[in-house]
């Protein structure tokens, strides 16, 4: 028997990758990524405080252009971590909406990659502004 589905035509798409259209909407699907984890998530927003105040203090402090790309990276190192543990878990919700041993370690794990990004910038931000502020 054959499947209803099978007759169906695909659509056709952009196969392009130097398509100015395809390339434009590429990067608005993951600014609307960005914004939406900005926006619903109280993680993120708290790492986007706590960068603010970083900066802040990197301006008022003068810390050299290498310090700089130290700092910037770590900011950018934990939202990354913070977006993948958010893209995580909502995938791991969808999946497995009632309780399940793995998706709970799975969700654990990520969790942990965020601990672990943010614990580097703190050492980096001890490196960088301690022997400032002494």
């Amino acid at each position: 028997m054959k499947s209803k589905h099978m007759n169906t035509p695909t659509p056709k798409r952009n196969t392009n990758i130097f398509s100015p259209k395809r390339l434009y909407q590429s990067f608005g699907y993951a600014f609307k990524g960005v914004y939406q984890v900005f926006r619903h998530e109280l993680n993120m927003q708290i790492h986007l405080l706590a960068a603010i105040v970083v900066v802040a203090a990197g301006i008022v402090l003068q810390i050299n252009t290498t310090e700089w790309c130290l700092i910037v990276f770590a900011i950018i190192g934990v939202w990354v971590a913070e977006m993948f543990n958010t893209s995580i878990e909502l995938l791991t919700d969808l999946v497995s909406p009632d309780y399940h041993e793995l998706a709970g370690k799975v969700k654990d794990i990520a969790a942990g990659a965020v601990v672990l990004a943010t614990l580097g910038a703190v050492v980096i931000g001890l490196v960088v502004f301690l022997p400032k502020i002494l």
